[in-house]
């Protein structure tokens, strides 16, 4: 059972690519924070992760005030929480603004743009991950602010990424279908770093994407996610995960910090409190969806959660919509 596919679906990761680069060095730009870059790539959007993939050449990557990276092509490197950052590659050189740029870069599509210096060249293809931000913070909050995986160390990421530079080069042909062809590509490039990156955590990691790794653990969150509103105890989904209770609770903390039951209690309340911000659905409707018998009983857990009742929580986040 695979856990992460069943958080992104409830996720709804919306992707898509945007930049199409070949930069000789030396040359370096500043990405802005992925707030700034929000308005143009997806409106309305809770959260832009941005990620930048080496098609050819060489480059490196850095946070505004963090060490360098290096990448080579076949890397990508991934910005999660949004964090302004460097991309460059040789001697130090004047950065780009991108802040400035971003209407043009919008504009043009995926046209080729070329700059820097003349000398070795870099390829690389520039996009975004948009998702919800509260229940995306289930995986978002085990990850670093910055990290790069390759994809050509397997046979199915050298494919995505021919792929890729398959449908970025045929984009300015406009064929119909093209746009949603390269948003699945991001979509799955996003999922495959994220697996690639867990695959390859420390045997000693702690966490929940250390714990999703783990067959007992993982498949105890799978089931949550996979269906929130069963009326699962510790019993229940020792026996699934095929362990005894004392151990899934054990293997829980380790991983997690908390016991299996008030994750679940606490994944059901962002559950409803994304229902609450989104759908039209009553209160009671909604206590019924993420696994509460009663109105009152949903009420009084949110209210511990949140600090408001549901009521006013549905309020308050419409009014911050509209003021946004």
């Amino acid at each position: 059972m695979d856990v992460l596919s069943e958080v992104l679906k409830v996720v709804k990761l919306q992707g898509a690519m945007f930049y199409n680069g070949e930069f000789s060095s030396p040359w370096s730009f500043c990405s802005p924070p992925s707030h700034t870059v929000a308005p143009y790539v997806a409106p309305g959007a809770g959260h832009v992760i941005i990620y930048h993939l080496l098609t050819e050449g060489r480059a490196s990557a850095r946070l505004v005030d963090g060490e360098r990276i290096i990448l080579d092509a076949g890397d990508i490197v991934i910005f999660p929480h949004g964090d302004a950052h460097f991309i460059e590659n040789g001697p130090p050189t004047k950065s780009v603004d991108m802040v400035k740029e971003l209407a043009r870069i919008f504009s043009q599509g995926l046209k080729l743009s070329r700059q820097g210096g003349g000398g070795e060249v870099t390829r690389f293809v520039c996009g975004y991950m948009a998702c919800e931000p509260r229940l995306s913070q289930v995986f978002l909050s085990g990850l670093p602010p910055v990290f790069k995986v390759s994809i050509r160390d397997d046979a199915s990421g050298r494919w995505l990424e021919n792929s890729i530079r398959f449908s970025v080069n045929e984009a300015d042909a406009s064929r119909a279908g093209g746009e949603a062809v390269l948003a699945k590509l991001s979509e799955v490039l996003f999922v495959e770093t994220l697996r690639a990156y867990i695959a390859h955590l420390p045997a000693e990691q702690t966490g929940w994407l250390a714990g999703a790794r783990d067959p007992e653990v993982g498949k105890t969150l799978a089931l949550m996610h996979r269906n929130p509103a069963h009326p699962w105890t510790i019993a229940s989904l020792a026996k699934e995960a095929g362990v005894s209770r004392s151990v899934l609770a054990e293997r829980f903390r380790h991983y997690l910090n908390e016991p299996p039951m008030a994750y679940l209690t606490r994944w059901r309340l962002q559950l409803g409190a994304q229902m609450l911000a989104s759908t039209s659905y009553s209160v009671a409707q909604i206590a019924s969806e993420v696994g509460y018998e009663s109105e009152a009983a949903f009420n009084r857990a949110f209210k511990r959660e949140f600090t408001v009742p549901p009521a006013r929580f549905r309020r308050q986040s419409r009014s911050a919509h509209v003021g946004t």
